[in-house]
């Protein structure tokens, strides 16, 4: 059996599932794509996450685009994190081109432009539904990891969260958690410290310093509401198709704390509502994070720690996860280790550490008889990658570098009349962009403190009266009369004394003679 044929039947035995799969493209061996030797995606296996990561301007974002295709026609809904804004064009079909329809020959596929349901999301004023979430669904748990507090700065965090609930001030935005933590410093303190223990006012203002640092990265646009509801991205089209959410980000790329903290809740809120669902024949819904360095690049290590925990966890909610890098090394070790499907696209080798890199990616992949990993990484072109993933037994399936069916949407933005056209249409829009600021802590505490203002005058008034109506009871009394001039003698004598002044009268006899 030649090579060529020892190629081919691997490739089919290890890229042919029993459920429901889509195709991904064709392997390619020694330049040459064999159109026999198809790689197939096997749906039930996409809640075990996944990373697409190469050098810019490989393909990495048009990968992300044919993944996110594939999912809406099998009726799962995607949510893509759009950084660099060019994934809006999902929205509308392809115009075509002589090298599609090229590749599309070479693949030995149809070809038919198409364009899919999409709903666009926003965290700031760019037009779309505007997600939000309440300081109180963040909880002091997150909202301490987010916030990088200590273990007492936490448990004073959640002191005032308990103090809040129990006396039904709501916390909303950060404005209702400042005026918590300025009340608890100040008016609140002796409060507090009668019912739920005494508190260190440094603490509070650590964490309050903590907290407008994160409203300098732009936080305040995330907290508030309406609360978003994770159920509004899992939504499915009239024609069955799921709904792609594009999440428009592109003003916040030198903000990643702010882009950091709203996936951890993301992912927070979506595993604490979502049921246990086992091993399903297709996830109940898939996020692309692009750009996915943003996320881990001013993290700590506690936030890092809680992601890896989650992207562990979700996948039994049948949520999967996949990161979008330049670099594997974008992605902590810890997080990268939970990722089961890998698309890889070209690297290049401009320094020494350039090569270093490419050498450490090549040991991430399965050992191949048919290529030399750390040679081909360098190697691929545009729409061309290595390929590894899990199959429904959970093993890795052989590497193999793949020629990649091309997008049927539109490789380029909307315009912005079609984004208009987009919003108008949404149902969302209408349900999450109206302003609500009900009352809540803020101005309970606001009124609160401003009361004990007006009456700290009153009580001052009223103490010095009740002082001077003592003093003049005591100045009548007899007693207390005799105990002051005794007490004055004694001071006056003492300090003539000190003088040298002699304060005895003697008495002398007279002499007569």
């Amino acid at each position: 059996m030649s090579q060529l044929e020892q190629f081919t039947e691997a490739i089919i035995k290890g890229y042919t599932f029993k459920g429901d799969s889509f195709r991904l493209g064709s392997a390619m061996l020694n330049g040459e794509v064999i159109t026999d030797a198809k790689i197939e995606v096997p749906l039930r296996t996409l809640n075990r996450h996944g990373l697409i990561s190469g050098a810019t301007g490989t393909g990495k974002t048009k990968t992300l685009q044919v993944l996110a295709e594939a999912l809406s026609d099998a009726s799962v809904p995607v949510l893509l994190m759009d950084i660099k804004g060019d994934l809006s064009g999902i929205a509308a079909p392809s115009p075509g081109h002589p090298k599609i329809d090229e590749r599309a020959a070479l693949l030995g596929i149809e070809y038919t432009p198409s364009k899919y349901p999409v709903e666009l999301l926003s965290l700031s004023e760019e037009q779309g539904a505007r997600l939000r979430a309440t300081v109180t669904e963040f909880g002091p748990v997150l909202l301490s990891k987010v916030l990088g507090l200590n273990s007492t700065q936490e448990s004073i965090l959640a002191m005032l969260f308990k103090y809040c609930d129990d006396n039904g001030l709501a916390l909303l935005d950060l404005k209702d958690l400042q005026k918590t933590l300025q009340w608890a410093a100040n008016d609140g303190k002796d409060k507090l410290k009668d019912e739920y223990g005494s508190i260190s006012t440094a603490s509070v203002g650590t964490i309050m310093r903590k907290v407008i640092e994160l409203q300098q990265q732009g936080a305040d646009q995330i907290f508030g509401e309406a609360s978003f509801e994770v159920d509004d991205l899992m939504r499915v089209s009239d024609d069955g198709r799921g709904i792609v959410n594009i999440l428009r980000v592109t003003d916040i790329q030198d903000k990643p704390k702010l882009f950091s903290t709203f996936m951890l809740q993301l992912l927070s809120e979506l595993y604490a509502t979502m049921p246990e669902e086992g091993d399903l024949d297709r996830p109940k819904l898939v996020m692309f994070i692009d750009e996915a360095h943003l996320i881990f690049d001013d993290a700590n290590e506690v936030l890092v720690d809680q992601l890896e925990t989650i992207v562990k966890l979700i996948r039994s909610k049948g949520v999967g996860v996949f990161f979008c890098t330049q670099n594997p090394t974008d992605v902590p070790a810890a997080v990268l280790s939970q990722l089961g499907m890998k698309v890889q696209h070209a690297l290049r080798a401009f320094t020494a550490n350039d090569r270093k890199a490419i050498k450490q990616t090549a040991q991430n992949y399965p050992l191949s008889d048919f290529y030399d990993t750390e040679e081909i990484i360098t190697q691929m072109g545009i729409g061309e990658a290595l390929v590894t993933l899990l199959d429904e037994k959970g093993r890795p399936t052989p590497l193999a570098a793949v020629m990649l069916c091309p997008p049927r949407s539109r490789m380029d933005v909307l315009d912005d009349k079609e984004i208009n056209d987009l919003v108008r249409q949404s149902k969302l829009v209408d349900k999450y962009n109206k302003v609500i600021d009900r009352e809540s802590a803020y101005e309970i505490l606001s009124e609160k403190m401003e009361s004990a203002k007006e009456e700290a005058p009153e009580r001052k008034v009223r103490k010095e009266k009740e002082e001077d109506s003592m003093i003049e009871k005591l100045g009548k009394n007899t007693v207390v009369k005799s105990v002051l001039r005794t007490a004055g003698n004694i001071i006056v004598r003492s300090l003539l004394g000190s003088l040298g002044v002699s304060t005895t009268t003697r008495r002398r006899k007279k002499n007569y003679f």
